[in-house]
């Protein structure tokens, strides 16, 4: 049955048609992926290809570990190569945007979680660590996001120094710096402690206060702000 190809499948059971028959939700997970794919290998059609694909994270199954798995990881699959693992690649990256997209923060006002949630789409998937910083104007109101560092997988380096050359070019008011913790455990570390009390510190002698540090893990963050850290 695995070396059944799509053309010999029954009209109504193929993804294509099967779609235009009764909408693309019907499709199953692997029916999906195959639409995209368009063709398996010589011996396996693209569904059996794309079901393969959807189990071929040790961790994660489904649709979700495709979010793990790079270009060199699905071209050990037979069937898949440069362009399909490219083709997969695009598809969960446009999935990380949409979903990003949909928690976008017009302004920062009072509210860790709505920027916190934003930046879980950007690092859920993510195996290191990830600095943002975000600068804000006397309004709240967002002028620039960016890249502020990458770590291994358990350590980043935040220099205050580079925090503010960043936040003086802008001429920004405020700053919120964002990091995960690829565990998921969310408690502050010693060293983000640290560096959180240096950067707001300075902070406070630049006249550009630290709004908040947010430390983000899988649906869930930690907020210094809302524990009281950078009022002491």
């Amino acid at each position: 049955m695995n070396n059944l190809t799509i053309k010999d499948m029954a009209l109504s059971e193929r993804p294509y048609e099967k779609a235009l028959q009764y909408g693309i939700s019907s499709l199953s997970d692997a029916e999906l992926l195959a639409l995209i794919i368009r063709s398996g290998s010589r011996n396996m059609s693209a569904i059996t290809l794309s079901q393969a694909l959807l189990n071929g994270n040790g961790i994660y199954k489904g649709l979700t570990g495709l979010n793990y798995m790079s270009q060199e990881e699905l071209m050990r699959f037979k069937g898949v190569g440069k362009v399909k693992a490219v083709q997969i690649l695009a598809i969960t990256e446009i999935s990380k945007r949409m979903s990003a997209e949909s928690f976008k923060p017009k302004e920062y006002h009072n509210s860790p979680e709505s920027i916190a949630l934003y930046f879980m789409e950007q690092t859920r998937y993510l195996t290191n660590e990830k600095v943002y910083l975000v600068m804000l104007n006397s309004a709240n109101a967002i002028i620039k996001t960016l890249t502020l560092s990458e770590g291994t997988v358990n350590r980043s380096l935040i220099s205050p120094r580079e925090v503010f050359t960043q936040a003086l070019k802008v001429d920004c008011s405020g700053v919120v710096l964002l990091h995960n913790h690829p565990s998921g455990d969310i408690s502050p570390s010693e060293a983000d402690i640290i560096v959180t009390r240096r950067i707001r510190d300075m902070g406070e002698l630049l006249g550009i206060p630290l709004l908040d540090h947010i430390i983000l893990g899988d649906k869930e963050y930690y907020s210094f702000s809302e524990n009281g850290f950078l009022s002491d």
